[in-house]
C-alpha cells in the first residue's frame, strides 16, 4: 500500500509520471480506421536557444486540446519539431566562431556548417528535454526538423515544380537588406518604429542657370544614388522648372526635373530626389520614366565607389559628414527635426537599407485567392475571429514573396549556373541532373561538372515551413499514402499572432495549391506575452524568465495552470510569477481532499445519513451542469473559462461543501460504503476533466485513489459523457448554500459557538428538501416550518433572501451566550482600569520628562491597542444583547 505524504512534492511525481506515460506508448499514434484523427502540429521553435515563457503558453494550449482529445476518443496525434531559423541561427554561430577568433569565410561552407549542426543537435535535445519537463504528450516517434533529409527533399521538389509552373522566377527588385546578417528579408521581417529625426532642405543647381531646386530629405548620403527631381504636375511653384536639368552637390552629375502625382506637394519642399536603386516607389518612376538605377551601397551599408570620397565609410557616418560638405559649399538651406517609422531588422535589430538586388521570387496573388475564400466561408476558422480581418488586409495587398537569403545554413537553392549570363542556369534536384539540362540549354555537349556551380544562397527560413502540415507525412513524395490520408488535414494550429503572414497565411496557401485542401481547421492565436516595460517576450530580446526554473520550483502542473487561467486567446498577457503560486495552492487544495477521502474507514452496512444522500444527488446534477458549460467553453476554445469553471467546482463545490456534507462526523473515520463509493466516482470524474490543464497531479491521485483493471491510466480513460440534470434541485440546493452563508455570517458577528445548537424557522416548506444539508453543517438541531411570523421574541434573529424571511432560536434557554456577555463585560472594565492607569503615567509630566522616548512611545501605543480593544468588545456584547433580548 501506498504510503500518502501530508504535502504533495510535485519533483518526486512528475518525472515518474512522465515515464509512466511513456513506457505506456500512451502518445504514440499510428492511423486507425476504426477511430478518427485529431492531429496537431507543433510550430517548430527555433533552435536558437532555451524555450522562453512564450513557448510554455503555446504549448500548454497545445497539450491541453490534445490530451482532451484522447480521453474523448480520438486517435490524438501530436507532432513535435524544432526550426533551422536560418538567419538567427547562423548569426549566432558567427558571433560564436568570432569569439574564438575562427572566421565564417575562412573556414569555409561545409567547416561552418558542421559547426552549426553540432549546435543544433545541443539544443533540439535541450527544447525536447524542457518539453517534456513541462509535460507535453508529443508523438516522440515523429520528432520532424526542418533540415531534415525528407523535409529537405520536399523543399527541394516544390521549389523545383513551381519553378516549371512559372510561379518561381528570379529578378532585379528592391528588396529589404539586413546590414549585420547581409541577406534580404521579406517585409514581415521588417518593424518599424517611430523616432526622431532630421530632414535636410538641400539645394541643387539647375543647369545653365543662376538659380537653384531645393529638395527635402532625411537620407542626404544618398545623393550619389540620385537619378532625378520631381514635382507633383499640379504644384504651379515649379512650373518654371519643367524641362530643365539639375546638379548634384558634390557629386556633380547632371540629372533630369520631372513630374508625377506620387509626389505629395505638402511634404517638405515639394520636391523630392529619386533614388531607384534604394526606394520602391522611386523604382517604380525609374522604369516609367527610363531613369539610371546607381546602387552605392555594399553589403555591409559602406559607400561603394559610387560614394566618391566616402567610400569604404559607414552609411551614417556618410550622413554627418555629406552634411558638413554640403554646408560649407552652401547647399544646405535649413534643417527640421521630425518625426518618421524606420525600419528594423527583426532578427539582428539593425537598421533596414532598401537595396536593388537579384533575388529570388514567388508569385503569389492566385495562391491567395483559395486562401481568402476559405477564411471567408469558415472552412478555416481563426479563435478569435478579429484576426479575419488583418488576415484580409495582408492577404488583398500580398505581393511576390522573396525566397532567397545570402545564408549558408538552410536549404540550398537547387539552382546551377553555367556560364557569366543572366540566363545561363537550370534548376535541377542535383549537379547530374543539372549538367544535363544545361547542355541541352546552352547546346554545348563539351560541358562537364567542373563548369557547374551551384548557387549560394538558401531558402527563406518560412519556404520550408509553409510545407510542414503535408511535408511531415511526405505528402509530395507519396501523396496518397496512408499517412497523409488519415491526418490531412491536421486539426488545430495554435500560434502566436504575430506569425499571421509569416507561416498561417502562407501554409493555408500551400494546403489549397498543392492538395485542393485545407491544411488546418482552426487557428488558436495566443496573446503575446510581455514583459514589465511591455516588450514582447522573446529569444533575441533575453527577457524571459527560465520555465525550467519555474518547474523547478512550483511544479509543471502549477505553472501550467497559473498560466491557463489568466491567458485568453488573442489578448496580450503580462507574466508575473504570482500566477504559479495560485496554481501551487489549487494542487494543495486538490492533495489534501484526496488525503481526507483516503483517511476514510468504509462500513458495509452503515445506512446512507440523509445530509449525505442529498449531497449526492445535488452534486450529480452540478457537475453535469458544469460539464455542459465546460464543453460549449472548448469549443469556442474559451480555455481559460473552461478552466475557471473546474477551479471553482473543485475548490467551493466538490471541497468545501460536498466533502464537508459527506464526511464522517467530527472525531469519527467510519463512512457508508455507498457514499464513499460515490465520492470516489465523482472525484475521478474531476480528475478527468482537470487532466488536460494538470496532468501530473491527477494521474497520480488517479493510480492512488483505487485498483484499477488492466492498470487503466488516466491519459487514456473515457471522458465523461453528458447526462440530463435537474435545474430545478441546482436552484434549491444554491438557496440552501446562502442559508447556510447567512447562519455562519451570525455565529460570527455574535461569536456563537458552533458547539451551540440553533432552532432554524423557515416559511418556504418547499426548500425541505435540502434542510437536512443545513442540520448537518449548520448544527441546526431542530427545522420548523411557519405558517406565520413567530410571536417569541426571546434570544430571537431573523434574515432576509430576497422577500423571504428565515428566523434563529438559540436551543436553549440560558445559555453560553448568556454566561459569555458577563465575562465580556468583566474583560471591558479590565480594560478601562487598564487604560486609567496609561494615561495617568502619560498626563503626569514628571513621568514624561524622566522616561526614555521608546518607553513612551510603546506606553502611547499600548493606549491606542488598549481602546481598540474596548471598542471590539464592546461591539460584540451589543451585538450578543441585540440577540438575546
Amino acid at each position: 500500500m501506498d504510503i500518502i505524504p501530508i504535502k504533495y512534492d510535485p519533483k518526486f511525481v512528475e518525472e515518474k509520471i512522465y515515464h509512466y506515460w511513456m513506457k505506456g506508448g500512451y502518445f504514440f499514434s499510428f492511423p486507425e480506421e476504426k477511430k478518427k484523427s485529431y492531429t496537431i502540429l507543433m510550430p517548430p521553435p527555433n533552435i536558437t536557444g532555451i524555450l522562453h515563457i512564450g513557448h510554455l503558453l503555446n504549448n500548454t494550449i497545445q497539450d491541453v486540446l490534445i490530451r482532451y482529445a484522447r480521453m474523448k476518443g480520438y486517435n490524438a496525434c501530436w507532432i513535435p519539431g524544432t526550426d533551422h531559423a536560418s538567419i538567427a541561427t547562423e548569426a549566432k554561430i558567427v558571433h560564436q566562431l568570432k569569439q574564438r577568433g575562427i572566421s565564417k569565410t575562412l573556414i569555409g561552407r561545409n567547416k561552418f556548417l558542421s559547426y552549426v549542426y553540432e549546435w543544433s543537435d545541443k539544443h533540439q535535445n535541450i527544447i525536447f528535454q524542457q518539453l517534456k519537463k513541462l509535460g507535453c504528450s508529443c508523438d516522440w516517434n515523429r520528432i520532424q526538423f526542418t533540415m531534415d533529409e525528407k523535409l529537405s527533399k520536399s523543399v527541394k521538389k516544390i521549389f523545383i515544380d513551381l519553378y516549371k509552373m512559372g510561379y518561381i522566377y528570379r529578378g532585379y527588385r528592391i528588396v529589404n537588406w539586413d546590414t549585420v546578417a547581409k541577406t534580404t528579408i521579406s517585409d514581415e521581417e521588417v518593424f518599424y518604429e517611430e523616432k526622431k529625426d532630421k530632414l535636410f532642405y538641400i539645394k541643387y543647381p539647375i543647369v545653365g542657370e543662376k538659380y537653384s531646386i531645393t529638395i527635402a530629405t532625411t537620407r542626404p548620403e544618398t545623393v550619389f544614388g540620385d537619378s532625378a527631381i520631381c514635382f507633383h504636375p499640379n504644384d504651379f511653384r515649379f512650373f518654371h522648372f519643367k524641362n530643365k536639368e539639375a546638379v548634384i552637390p558634390i557629386v556633380n552629375r547632371i540629372i533630369p526635373i520631372i513630374q508625377d502625382s506620387y509626389v505629395d506637394p505638402s511634404f517638405g519642399s515639394g520636391c523630392l530626389k529619386i533614388t531607384p536603386a534604394h526606394n520602391e516607389d522611386d523604382k517604380i518612376l525609374s522604369e516609367k520614366y527610363n531613369l539610371k538605377i546607381i546602387n552605392i551601397f555594399n553589403d555591409d551599408a559602406t559607400l561603394n565607389d559610387k560614394g566618391l570620397h566616402y567610400q569604404g565609410m559607414d552609411r551614417f557616418k556618410v550622413r554627418k559628414k555629406v552634411i558638413k560638405e554640403l554646408s560649407s559649399l552652401g547647399y544646405i538651406e535649413k534643417v527640421e527635426n521630425i518625426q518618421h517609422k524606420i525600419g528594423f531588422s527583426e532578427r539582428t535589430k539593425s537598421v533596414v537599407e532598401k537595396k536593388m538586388s537579384l533575388q529570388w521570387f514567388l508569385k503569389t496573388k492566385k495562391m491567395s485567392f483559395y486562401a481568402i475564400n476559405a477564411v471567408k466561408n469558415g472552412e478555416i476558422n481563426f479563435y478569435p475571429n478579429t484576426f479575419k480581418k488583418v488576415y484580409y488586409q495582408w492577404m488583398n495587398k500580398i505581393r511576390d514573396w522573396n525566397i532567397s537569403r545570402q545564408l549558408w545554413w538552410g536549404h540550398r537553392l537547387p539552382v546551377y549556373y553555367y556560364g557569366n549570363h543572366i540566363n545561363d542556369f537550370v534548376v535541377a534536384s542535383n549537379i547530374e541532373e543539372a549538367l544535363e539540362q544545361a547542355k541541352n540549354k546552352s547546346k554545348n555537349e563539351n560541358l562537364t561538372l567542373d563548369k557547374i556551380r551551384q548557387d549560394s544562397d538558401v531558402l527563406d527560413t518560412w519556404f520550408s515551413s509553409w510545407i510542414l502540415p503535408i511535408s511531415v507525412f511526405d505528402g509530395f513524395y507519396k501523396p496518397n499514402s496512408k499517412e497523409i490520408s488519415y491526418y490531412y488535414p491536421t486539426e488545430n494550429l495554435v500560434t502566436g499572432s504575430d506569425i499571421l503572414f509569416f507561416w498561417v497565411a502562407r501554409m493555408i496557401m500551400a494546403g489549397y495549391f498543392f492538395r485542393k485542401n485545407k491544411p488546418f481547421k482552426n487557428v488558436y492565436f495566443t496573446g503575446i506575452l510581455r514583459d514589465d516595460e511591455n516588450k514582447k517576450i522573446s529569444k533575441s530580446l533575453e527577457n524571459s524568465q527560465n520555465f525550467v526554473e519555474l518547474i523547478d520550483k512550483y511544479g509543471a502542473d502549477s505553472v501550467r495552470m497559473g498560466i491557463m487561467m489568466f491567458s485568453s486567446a488573442g489578448k496580450d498577457f503580462h507574466f508575473d510569477e504570482k500566477i504559479c503560486l495560485q496554481g501551487r495552492n489549487f494542487l494543495n487544495k486538490i492533495w489534501n481532499a484526496f488525503r481526507l477521502i483516503k483517511s476514510w474507514k468504509i462500513e458495509e452496512k452503515k445506512a446512507i445519513p440523509e445530509a449525505s444522500g442529498k449531497a449526492i444527488l445535488w452534486f450529480e446534477n452540478r457537475f453535469y451542469s458544469v460539464l455542459e458549460t465546460f464543453e460549449n467553453n472548448i469549443r469556442k476554445y474559451k480555455l481559460d473559462e473552461s478552466l475557471m469553471i473546474i477551479y471553482k467546482l473543485v475548490w467551493n463545490d466538490f471541497c468545501s461543501i460536498f466533502l464537508e456534507i459527506v464526511k464522517p462526523p467530527h472525531g469519527k473515520k467510519e463512512i457508508s460504503e455507498n457514499v464513499y463509493l460515490k465520492t470516489i466516482k465523482w472525484f475521478e470524474n474531476l480528475l478527468k476533466l482537470l487532466h488536460p490543464y494538470i496532468p501530473f497531479i491527477s494521474e497520480k491521485i488517479w493510480t492512488l485513489l483505487r485498483k484499477r483493471k488492466n492498470g487503466e491510466a488516466l491519459i487514456i480513460s473515457s471522458w465523461p459523457k453528458q447526462k440530463s440534470y435537474d435545474k430545478n434541485i441546482l436552484i434549491s440546493f444554491e438557496r440552501v448554500i446562502q442559508i447556510i452563508s447567512k447562519i455562519r455570517f451570525i455565529r460570527n458577528k455574535i461569536h456563537i459557538p458552533y458547539k451551540e445548537s440553533l432552532i432554524f424557522f423557515s416559511m418556504k416548506e418547499e426548500e425541505k428538501e435540502f434542510y437536512p444539508v443545513i442540520l448537518k453543517l449548520e448544527n441546526i438541531s431542530k427545522i420548523h416550518f411557519l405558517s406565520k411570523e413567530p410571536k417569541e421574541k426571546k434570544q430571537l434573529f431573523y434574515f432576509f433572501l430576497g422577500t423571504d424571511r428565515y428566523f434563529l432560536f438559540l436551543d436553549q434557554k440560558i445559555s453560553s451566550v448568556e454566561i459569555n456577555i458577563s465575562n465580556i463585560e468583566k474583560k471591558i472594565k479590565y480594560l478601562h482600569n487598564l487604560l486609567s492607569f496609561i494615561r495617568k503615567n502619560l498626563r503626569n509630566d514628571q513621568y514624561l520628562k524622566s522616561v526614555p522616548k521608546s518607553i513612551l512611545l510603546k506606553e502611547k501605543k499600548k493606549e491606542n491597542d488598549t481602546l481598540k480593544k474596548i471598542s471590539y468588545f464592546e461591539d460584540i456584547l451589543l451585538n450578543k444583547k441585540k440577540f438575546i433580548n
